[in-house]
């Protein structure tokens, strides 16, 4: 007996003992997993079958199970079988349609208890069935949002607790980001501060389908340039305004009510407090 012989003869009896050959039915769920889906709205799921010419479909039945759990309960939600593959769903709110390549789900009002592994098998006219699975899961809305700062690495950092699909941004003073105020990471979470030092407000707005949550960090007030030159100016002008005023008080005493003059203006402007002081002193 020659080598393709001896090979033929070990197996051969290796493809007897195999389920099926290239005959086999295949059945897979095209939605892009896991499913979310929010509550309230319809749970779609399709599934493609294929099978070659000879194989005939007997039953389709879809079923859920809790996707985690130590002893979980699978429940059948609808099936199809007899001729014409005639379809049932176990509740009213279930739909099913199936074909010779596909089969469809549909459960309207979906809510948390919805949620879970659901499962489609497809048996043919041997008994013979295969399955496929899918993950669904309920489409949460944002919560929960927070804002913390990285001081050594003049950061802020955006959280959320939970929420489906969340994407971030940042806005200071309730504005736009801009260069001059700092640069946003790739993600969106993290906003690296250029301001030097920190200060103003920053808020992390949070969105998803279901809506949007915020969190606002506040930093130390920003000090005006401006403003501390317009002090200036009123003390200028009040100097003047005493010397106008003539020979009633020696220099010592414009000096003395200048200076009283510049306090009080500064406890009226508590943002400029340092600044003016820091003035008045060279008076």
């Amino acid at each position: 007996m020659d080598l393709l012989g001896v090979v033929c003869w070990r197996v051969a009896p290796l493809l007897l003992l195999l389920p099926c050959g290239s005959q086999c039915m295949t059945v897979h769920v095209i939605n892009e997993q896991p499913v979310y889906v929010i509550p309230g709205s319809s749970l779609d799921l399709k599934a493609r079958i294929r099978r070659s010419p000879t194989e005939e479909i007997s039953m389709v039945t879809w079923e859920r199970e809790p996707e985690t759990g130590f002893d979980p309960v699978k429940v059948t939600l609808a099936t199809c079988s007899g001729s014409g593959l005639k379809c049932a769903g176990t509740r009213p709110n279930v739909r099913v349609n199936t074909k010779q390549q596909e089969t469809t789900l549909q459960i309207n009002g979906f809510s948390r208890a919805d949620s879970g592994e659901y499962s489609v098998t497809v048996t043919d006219r041997t008994g013979a069935n295969t399955s496929a699975h899918c993950i669904v899961r309920e489409y949460e809305a944002v919560h929960h949002v927070s804002v913390s700062i990285n001081m050594s690495h003049s950061s802020l950092v955006c959280g959320e607790a939970w929420g489906t699909d969340p994407s971030f941004s940042w806005l200071y003073e309730r504005g736009a980001v801009t260069q001059t105020v700092g640069r946003v990471s790739g993600d969106g979470t993290t906003l690296f501060v250029s301001l030097k030092p920190i200060c103003g407000h920053f808020t992390c707005v949070v969105r998803n389908k279901m809506g949007d949550s915020s969190a606002t960090y506040t930093a130390a007030p920003c000090e005006s340039k401006g403003r501390g030159m317009r002090v200036a100016v009123v003390c200028l002008v009040l100097l003047l305004l005493l010397l106008l005023c003539g020979g009633f008080y020696n220099m010592s005493d414009i000096h003395l009510d200048l200076h009283l003059c510049c306090i009080s203006t500064v406890r009226q402007t508590d943002s400029l407090l340092w600044e003016v002081s820091l003035f008045c002193r060279h008076l």
